[in-house]
């Protein structure tokens, strides 16, 4: 029995064998590209339901599919393919930016109500996924139920952030630019307590990951919303473009590589 256990952990570290980890390092470059994401997410929720004029509950359910479908070809994917995975978090984070408005503005729950329905279900997603796996890891995303949990989570994470940065900017009255400076400085904290206090990695790198989406989010609606709410009145399908070639570009020229540590 010794060596197939020695086989198998030998398998999870080989790329392309069955419990290959597909999720990439969380390195500067990795957060770059999640906050670009981020923002296109937005940029391309709001083209889709709002300039295109079909609705949220539309933009949803078109997000939703790709959603489904990116999720199931990463999860049957052979090793991590940089392209695959950041496409699939760009499809949560679009279906995030349409579902977390239909909720907000459709259903008439309010960004406070968004807000603190979605930070329990991302909780729940949490605690569900560390009790049944015995971790939230990046570095234990390596069998087909983890990454279940690990894009369930990634979801509700990316929904709750557009509704945060709605509260932010809008319900406390601090603008795009101001909500941005605040979730700057949050992320500044994070990454001062990674470097020098002895906090979990594992609920840093979860903290981060949250808090990038509002940061992404208020961005992007600085781009596109009208000069009148504080924005730049940007077009949203030109904001969107130019975010997806810079995401494109940095996966394409900087060479990332799979997750191999705990962060």
């Amino acid at each position: 029995m010794a060596w197939m256990n020695a086989r198998s952990a030998a398998l999870r570290d080989v790329p392309g064998g069955p419990h290959a980890i597909k999720v990439p390092e969380a390195t500067l470059l990795f957060w770059i590209i999640k906050i670009a994401a981020t923002t296109l997410g937005e940029t391309g929720g709001d083209a889709v339901s709002m300039s295109m004029h079909l609705g949220y509950l539309v933009g949803t359910a078109i997000f939703a599919v790709i959603f489904i479908a990116a999720v199931g070809w990463q999860i049957s994917a052979r090793g991590f393919r940089p392209a695959l995975y950041w496409t699939t978090i760009i499809a949560t984070t679009t279906v995030g930016t349409t579902l977390a408005d239909f909720a907000d503005r459709s259903l008439g729950i309010g960004y406070t109500g968004g807000t603190s329905l979605l930070l329990t279900l991302l909780l729940a997603s949490l605690f569900v996924w560390y009790r049944t796996l015995g971790s939230v890891s990046i570095d234990t995303v390596s069998t087909p139920r983890a990454e279940i949990f690990y894009w369930v989570t990634i979801m509700f994470s990316q929904t709750l952030g557009t509704a945060l940065g709605d509260w932010t900017a809008d319900s406390l009255g601090l603008g795009y630019i101001g909500a941005a400076a605040v979730f700057g400085a949050l992320l500044a904290l994070i990454v001062a307590a990674y470097y020098w206090t002895k906090l979990s990695h594992t609920l840093l790198f979860w903290a981060a990951f949250v808090l990038t989406r509002p940061l992404g989010a208020v961005v992007g609606d600085f781009l596109d919303k009208p000069h009148a709410a504080g924005g730049l009145a940007l077009s949203r399908y030109s904001a969107s473009a130019v975010l997806l070639v810079f995401i494109a570009g940095c996966i394409v020229v900087f060479p990332q590589r799979a997750a191999s540590k705990t962060h």
